[in-house]
């Protein structure tokens, strides 16, 4: 499914986001809080949107993904690595810090993704994880319900494949609740967890640190 739209893929994710896409990305590589010359890993990498802005920031990133159509069309001169986010090549803390965008919802199991996350982070690492969310507010929730239930698989249709975007809002429903994720990403080995909504919640951004010694 990720092959066949990622052609695409950018113009449309900017297209039925009214362009909000980008200051997401942003606040995401933001709150990593990490200086220049960090080593990140950018797990569901795509077609490089996130190593784009990492490298803007002076940091390094390697993108991993597993969709080699989408690889093949990013943009970004960042190495890129055909690999499962669940079982990742990496050796252990190899990376300062890690970020996904809107990956989180189409992992199967979240917990062993967050323990494998944290065995390539060094401690005292970040990570900066992104995905869609909900409006807290019932008139905007309605409203976004409507825009994601209707216009997005419309819009997806016309522009690019709309088997992928009809499962685009569909997939909102495979995120656990806030409380559940952070004590998932505690169980794993991360502290100082944060969840913070973006745009009144269409969006939101999950920080940590890392915390211990990493096992091999």
């Amino acid at each position: 499914m990720f092959d066949a739209v990622s052609v695409r893929y950018e113009a449309v994710n900017a297209v039925l986001s009214l362009g909000l896409d980008r200051g997401w990305r942003r606040r995401c590589v933001d709150a990593l809080g990490l200086p220049p010359g960090s080593v990140v890993l950018d797990v569901g990498a795509g077609t490089g949107d996130l190593c784009r802005e990492l490298e803007r920031r002076g940091m390094r990133p390697v993108g991993a993904d597993l969709s080699a159509g989408m690889l093949s069309r990013a943009r970004t001169r960042a190495p890129l690595v055909l690999a499962d986010g669940l079982a990742s090549p990496f050796r252990p803390a190899r990376f300062d810090g890690v970020v996904s965008g809107f990956a989180l919802r189409n992992v199967t199991d979240l917990g062993t993704l967050f323990q494998e996350l944290a065995r390539v982070t060094r401690p005292a690492g970040r990570i900066s994880l992104l995905d869609l969310g909900e409006p807290e507010y019932p008139a905007l929730r309605f409203g976004h319900r409507l825009w994601c239930g209707y216009a997005v698989p419309l819009i997806g249709s016309l522009l690019s494949d709309a088997r992928a975007y009809r499962y685009l809002p569909n997939s909102l429903a495979y995120l656990p609740p806030t409380d559940e994720t952070v004590q998932l990403l505690e169980k794993a080995g991360f502290g100082a967890v944060e969840h913070e909504p973006l745009s009144a919640g269409v969006s939101q951004l999950y920080v940590a640190t890392r915390l211990g010694e990493v096992r091999a």
